[in-house]
Order: structure tokens, then C-alpha cells, then sequence
């Protein structure tokens, strides 16, 4: 399937993390590790005629560490096809790129930094995100560390120009159902949530409920078509995940279109 036109900001980041490589980051699979621009899959198993397009209020700003972008299962990427206003900048512990700095300073977003409460003064935490009403209402825009936990705990450390931003702590109960990576991150080092899974639980305290539900179904339909190439097995579109998706898209109507059938 052909990508989207005009690239989202993790494959821009993508493709400047791959011209400054003195070397090819060669990510396994696929004949000689063909993959699709697209969606980051072996062609049989692209991605791209179920992504969905969706009409969100809310933001999201990746900051990534070093090699999140290269890798095949970062579900950063998915956030972006998702969520139109998404953000993403490499993270550095020497420089800050003024962009980003831009963009926390733009009045027309309410940055919150997604980190667990635990790690952080009491006076910086916050537990919902602040609804106003029209004129003074901002777009929230959620500050996600798109790292494993140890990288995000040295970011989180080290970046002192995210120190005036409220952390928003999230209290998930559901069990993470990434199965890609099982690195420890972000939301507790016992939760194992993927960073996609973070932004849904945001998604979702900002009131944009269809836009969550979206997002989860999309990793669950993501992880299979990942799993079935790894297995050489068939993509099989009446699984859980797909009719799930599916069900959103109809649900909805327009609102929940797709590129591709």
C-alpha cells in the first residue's frame, strides 16, 4: 500500500535519525528488509489501508529517545496516524531542539508531562486534565517520554526545560496488552504500558473517548499483523482486533474514516 502523502512527525523524525547514522539500522525481516514506508511492516503484511483518520481537539508531543524512531515496533508511530496533532523530537541530554520549546510555549496548548506521580513533587501532580470554558480553553497537549523506563527516568531527570510543565499521573487498571516489547515504561515499572496505551489513557481523561478506543484497537490490530509476519503466518482479517476496528470505523461513520478499503 502506498504511505499517506505528506509524512507524519515520527517518520520525518525517522528519516533525520537515518541521515545522521554513519551506519544502516537494519531492522529483521522482509526479503533483503524490504519494508513498507507506510507502516514500518513487511509488504504482505502492511497496515496501511486500516489506518485511521481521526478528528481530534487534543495534541501529542513525543519526546523520543536515541533509536525509538528506527525501530519497527515503537508504537509512537501509531499515535501520529492516529492523532493528527502529534509532535516529535529526538531528546538529547546536551540540547533541546527550539521547536519544541515553541511549541510548549504556544498559547493555544496546555502542556501536561505523562509521568508517574510517585517520581515527582506532590504540588506538581495532577490527576485529570483541566476542562475551561471557550475563550479561555486550552487544547490539552500530552508530553509523552517515548523511551524504555531507565531512558525515561534519565529523561525525565535531565530535561529541566520540561520542570514548570504539571505531570499528569495516570492511574491505569487494565493490563497492558503490547506483546512486541516487554520493556518497563512510563506508567510504573509494574504496569508495562507501551507508549500508544499511555496516550489512549490521556486520550480518554481529555473526553475523547472514540479517539481512545481507536488508538487501543489499533495496536491490537497493529501487534497482529507484527506477530503474523514474525511467524510467517497470514494477516486474518476476521480476527477480534480487526472486526474490533472495524466496528469503531462503522460506528461512527465519517468520523472514523480510513485510507484504503
Amino acid at each position: 500500500m502506498k504511505p499517506r502523502a505528506v509524512p507524519h512527525a515520527v517518520s520525518r523524525l525517522r528519516t533525520a535519525r537515518l541521515a545522521r547514522s554513519t551506519k544502516p539500522f537494519l531492522a529483521r525481516g522482509g526479503p533483503r528488509g524490504e519494508r513498507c514506508a507506510g507502516c514500518r511492516l513487511v509488504p504482505s503484511h502492511c497496515l496501511c489501508a486500516v489506518r485511521p483518520v481521526m478528528a481530534v481537539r487534543a495534541g501529542v508531543c513525543l519526546l523520543m529517545a536515541d533509536t525509538e524512531p528506527l525501530k519497527p515496533s515503537n508504537t509512537g508511530w501509531l499515535i501520529a496516524d492516529v492523532v493528527a496533532d502529534t509532535f516529535a523530537f529526538g531528546w538529547a541530554r546536551t540540547e533541546v531542539d527550539p521547536a519544541l520549546l515553541a511549541l510548549l510555549a504556544d498559547p493555544q496548548w496546555q502542556p501536561y508531562l505523562v509521568f508517574p506521580g510517585e517520581f515527582v513533587a506532590a504540588e506538581r501532580v495532577v490527576a485529570e486534565v483541566l476542562h475551561c470554558k471557550p475563550p479561555e480553553r486550552k487544547r490539552p497537549l500530552f508530553v509523552l517520554l517515548d523511551a524504555t523506563w531507565p531512558e525515561a527516568r534519565k529523561m525525565f531527570r535531565k530535561s529541566p526545560y520540561l520542570n514548570h510543565l504539571p505531570v499528569l499521573s495516570l492511574q491505569g487498571d487494565q493490563l497492558s496488552r503490547y506483546r512486541l516489547r516487554r520493556s518497563k515504561r512510563l506508567v510504573g515499572e509494574q504496569s508495562h504500558f507501551c507508549t500508544s496505551e499511555v496516550a489512549a489513557l490521556c486520550l480518554e481523561l481529555a473526553g475523547e473517548t472514540h479517539a481512545a478506543q481507536t488508538l487501543e484497537a489499533y495496536l491490537d490490530v497493529f501487534t497482529h499483523h507484527y506477530l503474523q509476519a514474525k511467524q510467517q503466518l497470514p494477516v486474518d482479517t476476521e480476527c477480534a482486533a480487526h472486526r474490533r476496528l472495524r466496528g469503531l470505523r462503522s460506528a461512527f461513520g465519517s468520523h472514523a474514516g480510513s485510507i484504503g478499503a
